[in-house]
């Protein structure tokens, strides 16, 4: 099973080696086949590699032009009386990626998605909701839920989401061949982007969701929104299906409050109250999965190494080994029909 747990010192070491690892992953698939398609993930956990990724492109460690991006996430109902104010939003996800990897970019990628969220308007999208309870369903046994709307709905509204904002987001990574290398981040509760906890895998690879309280709650708390009126309730998210279609998914963690979820995902079965664990399901298929987690985060990780690498996985404490040596040590060579590594 290709699954690999790379322990580092703190998050400046892990940002360095995650990195590294996407660096030569870019360099070897633009040698073969002149482009590449990155997966990328908001939050703190990839701050530290955006910038790493930002400093090689403007060094010409890799060609930036010759790569396309899409993004996890964008809520749905951000301040602003139209997509294009909602999109420049402080809290948007598009401008989280504008200030932390594509505005620092001397040559900027060829393309670039974030999921469509910000066409949305949020009041009409409740108003149809409301007056359409026939067109759409709630999956999940936790707080938050995916609203699945359905194929033959009868609001227009509701039908253009789903088959322009929802549908047609995987249609496009699928014209663009699939995404080469996925980087995600995981939630306190082990959920990616906002396939949260409870939201069935199934039939779910992109998610229309409406937030549960204590995501709003904390969203206001952490000093994001100003209020709870001003907080979206809705998020449009990939989901697990569609993430770990990647030919590479690379997880960061880092700080305590990932340890638990990380240990989780790594020692149970696959589940969707941990979001996460698909990843295991996803090794057996064939997909390379790495983590690439601080030592903080990897705490429970070490308690349970034992039991960890029973099941396949291999976990590998760099101490202050850097990307440069991590990624000659490893020899990591891609079979060319596949693009995937051996």
């Amino acid at each position: 099973m290709p699954f690999k747990v790379f322990i580092t010192g703190d998050f400046d070491h892990m940002s360095e080696v995650a990195a590294g690892l996407v660096i030569d992953s870019i360099n070897d698939a633009l040698e073969r086949k002149g482009a590449f398609t990155l997966g990328l993930a908001t939050g703190n956990s990839p701050t530290g590699l955006y910038k790493h990724l930002a400093k090689a492109a403007n060094s010409g460690a890799y060609d930036s032009g010759k790569i396309a991006s899409f993004n996890l996430d964008e809520y749905i109902g951000l301040p602003g009386k139209n997509a294009q104010q909602r999109a420049l939003h402080s809290e948007s996800y598009s401008f989280f990626m504008i200030q932390e990897l594509f505005g620092l970019l001397n040559r900027k990628f060829r393309e670039v998605h974030v999921p469509w969220g910000t066409l949305i308007d949020q009041e009409r999208l409740v108003a149809e909701l409301e007056s359409h309870p026939g067109d759409w369903e709630e999956q999940g046994t936790d707080r938050g839920k995916a609203v699945v709307i359905k194929a033959n709905a009868r609001s227009p509204y509701l039908k253009w989401i789903r088959e322009e904002i929802l549908d047609a987001y995987e249609r496009k990574i699928e014209k663009d061949g699939g995404i080469d290398l996925h980087v995600i981040g995981v939630g306190g509760r082990g959920h990616v982007a906002f396939h949260e906890s409870g939201i069935p895998f199934a039939g779910n690879r992109m998610l229309l969701v409406k937030l549960d309280d204590n995501t709003v709650a904390n969203a206001v708390a952490d000093g994001h929104f100003p209020s709870l009126d001003q907080c979206p309730r809705y998020a449009v998210s990939m989901g697990a299906e569609l993430v770990y279609r990647a030919k590479t998914v690379l997880l960061l963690a880092n700080g305590p409050r990932k340890a638990a979820p990380v240990a989780e995902s790594l020692l149970g079965d696959t589940t969707d109250q941990v979001p996460i664990s698909y990843g295991k399901r996803y090794a057996r298929q064939g997909g390379w999965m790495i983590y690439v987690l601080d030592r903080a985060a990897a705490a429970t990780v070490l308690e349970k190494a034992d039991a960890i690498r029973k099941q396949g996985i291999e976990i590998e404490d760099l101490g202050d080994r850097g990307a440069t040596q991590l990624v000659k040590d490893l020899k990591f060579f891609r079979n060319p029909a596949t693009g995937q590594m051996e």
